[in-house]
């Protein structure tokens, strides 16, 4: 007997869910196929980015089931594994992204005496990139346009650098 709390869809289970809402089911199946056919992306790019999504929702039924659709479509494993690090990425900068409200909440709290020796949410820190910092990526990794993107978004100023050539 497994541990897990996700059990095994049999056909028995599949029957039943279908037998339950099969209008609505038929509707979803129907979306589903328009949305993972070839258009603007082709099928392997939709189901590599339906592999992020799946780790980033956690779903073991979708992890699976993308991973196997994103391999017929194409995607080597390394494609399949940079997809869940981007997807690793994302959950970490949303984690990142929001701890601004978490600050906030301990600038509030701190008594006023406390407050007046540190830094405030709302001051630049003397590192922060100002400028056209964002387009300095001598590091080769990109990492100071993001960092500069990201805190300009907070900021409310330009957050992609001008065009340039076609």
């Amino acid at each position: 007997m497994s541990d897990s709390p996700y059990p095994r869809v049999t056909p028995q289970l599949h029957g039943r869910r279908v037998a339950l809402a099969p209008h609505i089911h038929a509707a979803f199946e129907a979306f589903s196929a328009a949305v993972f056919a070839d258009g603007a992306l082709d099928e392997r790019t939709k189901q590599l980015i339906a592999v992020a999504v799946a780790h980033t929702t956690q779903c073991p039924y979708c992890i699976t089931g993308h991973t196997t659709l994103a391999h017929r479509a194409g995607a080597t494993d390394e494609q399949v594994m940079e997809a869940i690090w981007v997807a690793a990425e994302m959950r970490a900068g949303g984690a990142y992204a929001h701890s601004v409200l978490a600050i906030t909440a301990l600038d509030r709290a701190a008594p006023t005496a406390a407050r007046e020796d540190r830094p405030r949410a709302d001051t630049p820190a003397d590192d922060a990139p100002r400028g056209d910092a964002r387009r300095d990526t001598s590091d080769g990794a990109g990492f100071n346009e993001q960092r500069a993107i990201s805190r300009e978004i907070w900021e409310g100023g330009p957050v992609y650098p001008p065009r340039t050539g076609g």
